[in-house]
């Protein structure tokens, strides 16, 4: 690792960041490494299925399966942005990772997480429409809309996390170059840097409540307004057939949300919590939603399982 002076010379600036498997167990890493590269092919071979099937399917054309290839799309980029330090971590031992390529890796990281944030939420809007006001269903969501949606979406996540490699930038960083996960965090970064970190770190706090706090709120209203449409159909079978139709979204915001949530409050206020505690939130933040996210909708979505049934099984 390169090291330069600061000031008088008794501090140094490090030129690399020095990225952590999992502390305590660096000799079982090679063993631990089989369970990731398993999650990390799941994940990507599951989402290219998703991909494929709607691509190549007609019937899929529609704005639920469009929005589902926008979250297969981030999910496969997800897994591809940390897939080469995760790995060289566990298999070779190589730790050392670049500022800039450490502030490109943040970027894409946190830039593909707010953006499945607002696609959920287009998803949320999605299953509103098609429950509250079925008969308008398809002369709202048109592909162009839907476009329009999703390049809004793309937008809104480069906007506000484009600066943010920029600020990392401009501050000095000394004393210890360790970070706490196997790829860079916005967060975990700047910990690092050798000045006061108020502007980062409410910037930070901004980007958060804007994207995903609202994201949130948003979903949750739209459930409401769903629940309400669902608790005034009089058959109880109509009833659990609107309600199944939310149940592959449901279970695709409770795996992105909870350890995104668990794991801010643990960098924010949980600094006595355990190093492995933040090791195992931080996979669960980044490898949970893109290896689940796929069984889910093709368990649970009937033309989904239907089409890759019959891909394997014939």
């Amino acid at each position: 690792m390169t090291l330069g002076s600061l000031g008088n010379g008794s501090s140094h600036v490090s030129a690399t960041f020095l990225l952590s498997g999992i502390p305590g167990l660096e000799h079982v890493h090679i063993w631990i490494s089989i369970p990731l590269c398993f999650m990390y092919l799941v994940s990507i071979l599951g989402n290219c299925t998703i991909l494929f099937i709607i691509k190549t399917e007609c019937s899929l054309h529609e704005p639920m399966y469009l929005f589902l290839s926008m979250l297969a799309l981030i999910d496969l980029g997800l897994s591809l942005c940390t897939l080469p330090t995760v790995l060289s971590i566990f298999w070779v031992g190589a730790r050392e990772i670049s500022h800039d390529a450490c502030f490109a890796q943040l970027f894409f990281i946190h830039c593909l997480s707010f953006l499945e944030s607002s696609v959920l939420l287009s998803m949320a809007f999605d299953r509103f429409v098609a429950i509250c006001c079925p008969l308008h269903y398809a002369s709202i969501l048109t592909n162009t809309v839907i476009g329009r949606i999703g390049l809004i979406s793309l937008g809104r996540s480069v906007a506000l996390i484009f600066p943010l490699p920029f600020m990392l930038k401009r501050f000095t960083y000394c004393g210890s170059p360790v970070l706490s996960h196997s790829y860079c965090l916005h967060q975990e970064v700047m910990k690092l840097a050798c000045a006061n970190m108020k502007a980062n770190s409410i910037y930070g706090m901004f980007v958060i409540v804007s994207t995903v706090g609202i994201d949130s709120l948003l979903i949750l209203f739209s459930y409401a307004l769903i629940l309400h449409t669902v608790l005034s159909i009089a058959s109880r079978a109509e009833r659990l057939k609107a309600l199944n139709t939310c149940v592959s979204h449901i279970c695709a915001v409770l795996l992105f949300y909870a350890p995104m949530i668990g794991l801010s409050v643990i960098h924010r206020f949980g600094k006595q919590a355990p190093t492995l505690v933040q090791v195992v939130m931080g996979f669960m933040y980044l490898l949970f939603p893109p290896v689940m996210n796929p069984i889910v909708y093709s368990v649970k979505t009937k033309q989904i399982r239907d089409r890759v049934t019959h891909a394997f099984c014939y």
